[in-house]
């Protein structure tokens, strides 16, 4: 292993990580003096529609597809945004898999075609979001040169992870310092680009849950159709 890559896989993801860190410290701390107002409509729940239960489905709702018309009228973009979530999470995982815990990727078996089914079908549902962003109109007039971007380097990440996976340098180690490079950037990017919309989504969902829960429509109940 040549000096430059023992430095990419350690120091340089170890810097980029303490960077991340820091933003992301320093926008919680921000966003953590601004309190929610207070309630204006009295207290209209049901029976077992409280604050607390609106909060936990709120939260939940990510893992529930059925409850939001969005996804269970698309049920396929559901999936593909599973898909990618997926890819991102063992993507990163595998920057510390390699360096670290290297023996696990051949210690544990099927793990190597697992990663790379599953990342290079998180690049795969990259392209498909880059070709609708491009080619729906509506999609177009709501981008941002940011969302091109992220969505061009988050496909273009996957496609060296999947290669990476391997862990295998016998023939050159371009591949494996590309994935690295490409992971330090992303770290340091991510805070400050729309990629870091997953640190507000804990608080979001809280106050919208809880504002539910408190009206009577969180948790959402069903009702036959019969009865209605």
């Amino acid at each position: 292993m040549s000096d430059l890559l023992h430095f990419s896989e350690g120091t340089l993801q170890e810097v980029a990580l303490v960077i991340m860190a820091l933003v992301y410290t320093l926008r919680l701390r921000w966003l953590l003096k601004f309190k929610a107002g207070k309630e204006r409509q009295p207290a209209t729940g049901l029976a077992g529609t409280t604050p607390r239960k609106g909060i936990l489905y709120s939260w939940a709702n990510i893992f529930m597809p059925w409850a939001m018309e969005s996804t269970r009228t698309k049920f396929f973009n559901y999936i593909q945004f599973g898909v990618f979530h997926v890819g991102v999470t063992l993507a990163i995982g595998l920057s510390f898999i390699i360096p670290y815990v290297p023996n696990l990727l051949t210690g544990v078996p099927l793990i190597v075609p697992i990663f790379q089914v599953l990342i290079g079908a998180a690049c795969l549902v990259g392209l498909l979001r880059l070709i609708r962003r491009a080619g729906n109109k509506h999609m177009r007039a709501i981008s941002s040169p940011d969302d091109y971007f992220s969505l061009v380097l988050l496909t273009v990440w996957f496609f060296f992870a999947t290669l990476a996976v391997p862990n295998n340098i016998a023939n050159g180690e371009g591949i494996m310092l590309t994935y690295f490079i490409l992971t330090a950037f992303f770290l340091i990017y991510v805070p400050f680009s729309k990629i870091s919309h997953y640190l507000y989504y804990p608080f979001t969902r809280y106050y919208f849950g809880k504002s539910m829960g408190r009206r009577g429509t969180y948790p959402i109940k069903r009702v036959p159709a019969s009865s209605k």
